[in-house]
């Protein structure tokens, strides 16, 4: 994955069109080799996740593309690389998976529930109210918080509506996005190991994603498809 990152840094500082168009051969390259890592991925991730089977690199990765219609910063490309592992029907379902993201310096893996609609937002914050022992329990296993730390969840500043404002756990309900990420390291994500290394991470991430899909499970038409949620 060295190349990977390689690559990645000169995008980067080179985030231009004439600069990707004369380094398109190395882009080809580099994203065969993701393909061909992302396949690893799914092929250890179907140890605790046999479903994965059925997913291929394409289900899994995001295109390196930016969509600038509607966004201030018209920078061409993506300076990182995203593949999404989600046995339950690839990128674009609303079921939880395993999110890898490569960029020089922030490498992680992720998962929980991404900026969920309202509707089930609102279901997610009535299971963890309802299940608040079980839901602890996950969060404050001692493999799980030594790796994986809250990400990105832009929490509310006052209690969500409907729940009691001096519920002893109410902040666990304030987020808006209840992702947690582990941080990788350039050395372990460029390391023989990085497979084996992600694949145990994927194995402390599956009860926090259960948590969440248990609850899809039972309100199935909240799991919607998304096209650019990501």
């Amino acid at each position: 994955m060295k190349e990977v990152l390689e690559f990645l840094k000169q995008l980067a500082t080179n985030n231009n069109r004439d600069w990707f168009t004369n380094h398109k051969d190395e882009y080809m390259r580099v994203k065969a080799r993701v393909e061909d890592f992302t396949g690893q991925l799914i092929d250890a991730l179907t140890e605790i996740e046999p479903e994965a089977a059925m997913l291929t690199p394409a289900d899994c990765l995001y295109r390196i593309y930016r969509d600038t219609r509607f966004s201030a910063d018209k920078t061409p490309y993506k300076d990182h690389i995203g593949i999404y592992i989600n046995p339950r029907g690839g990128k674009k379902s609303e079921f939880c998976g395993y999110y890898v993201h490569i960029q020089p310096g922030e490498c992680l893996v992720g998962g929980g529930a991404w900026f969920p609609e309202a509707p089930l937002l609102k279901e997610y914050r009535n299971e963890i109210y309802h299940n608040i022992e079980e839901y602890l329990e996950i969060i404050r296993n001692p493999e799980f918080s030594k790796h994986y730390k809250p990400y990105w969840q832009e929490p509310l500043k006052t209690a969500p509506k409907g729940f009691p404002k001096d519920w002893e756990y109410i902040e666990l309900l304030k987020p808006k996005s209840f992702v947690y990420a582990a941080s990788i390291t350039d050395r372990e994500m460029t390391s023989k190991n990085v497979v084996k290394k992600l694949s145990g991470l994927f194995r402390i991430l599956k009860p926090y994603d259960d948590f969440f899909n248990f609850t899809l499970e039972e309100h199935p038409e909240l799991a919607v498809r998304v096209s650019n949620r990501r």
